[in-house]
């Protein structure tokens, strides 16, 4: 595989499993150095591990709490020299009917899924500025048209759809490029089985049949980081076998 992040340092969030942990595995793969952010430590340190302890940093953290994303982001740039990648990954999704989502629910979606992009970018800004670095932020299709049952989880994806454009305007005149990634239904390769009928009813909806699987969206995010996308920023990018592009709603629940 290509090393286009040899000897660059990318912060991901959410690391520890999932998307954050394709992602990272991608990342790798190129060369970077991680900071690996999350809050199950077993599962960073294991990964850490499989990475090398000379190229990656686990760091347990709270994303919805300021001071933690601040320590996190000062340990990888302490640890590695700098910053050169922030990927805002850490998300979370509460099915429920309007009537049934508490303040709590509303309030742990949008601190998970929002504050912790801002929080990131304020971070990571000063380092940023000195690598003339990137953001990408891990956006949903649900964010750029709806889904049932998911009201916070729509408004938390869709500022981060928005907060993606206006901070591509406002670090673009430091040489930062901000962009985002927009997946559907993501998860491996058992997913199909396990889901079938979930799975049957997306692709009724798409123009390919399937799911993306981690991997799929990390190839989107290291593309958007890499220098291969030197003049593309403001862009949120679908993952989702043609579910916008075909129908424009990706309302499926």
């Amino acid at each position: 595989m290509e090393q286009r992040f040899t000897g660059r340092t990318v912060v991901v969030t959410g690391a520890s499993s999932g998307i954050g942990d394709g992602i990272a595995r991608r990342f790798a793969a190129e060369g970077a150095n991680l900071v690996l952010a999350a809050r199950r430590g077993d599962r960073l340190a294991s990964l850490a591990a499989e990475i090398g302890a000379d190229r990656a940093l686990p760091v347990v953290t709270d994303v919805t709490k300021q001071d933690d994303v601040q320590a996190m982001i000062e340990a990888g740039a302490a640890r590695f020299g700098g910053i050169d990648v922030l990927v805002s990954n850490a998300g979370v999704g509460i099915a429920k009917e309007l009537a049934d989502t508490t303040i709590a629910d509303w309030r742990l979606v949008m601190s998970t899924d929002l504050d912790s992009c801002f929080f990131g970018a304020q971070a990571a800004l000063p380092y940023l500025k000195q690598s003339r670095g990137n953001i990408v932020q891990i956006a949903s299709v649900s964010g750029l048209g709806g889904d049932r049952r998911l009201t916070a989880y729509n408004a938390a994806k869709g500022a981060v759809v928005n907060l993606t454009r206006g901070l591509a305007f406002d670090l673009g005149r430091f040489g930062i490029r901000v962009n985002a990634v927009a997946p559907s239904l993501t998860g491996p390769p058992e997913l199909a089985t396990k889901y079938a009928a979930l799975v049957e009813r997306f692709n009724q909806r798409r123009a390919l049949a399937g799911f993306s699987t981690p991997a799929d969206v990390a190839a989107a995010v290291s593309f958007l980081a890499s220098d291969d996308a030197r003049f593309i920023t403001g862009a949120i990018l679908p993952v989702d076998g043609g579910i916008t592009a075909a129908s424009g709603q990706p309302s499926l629940f």
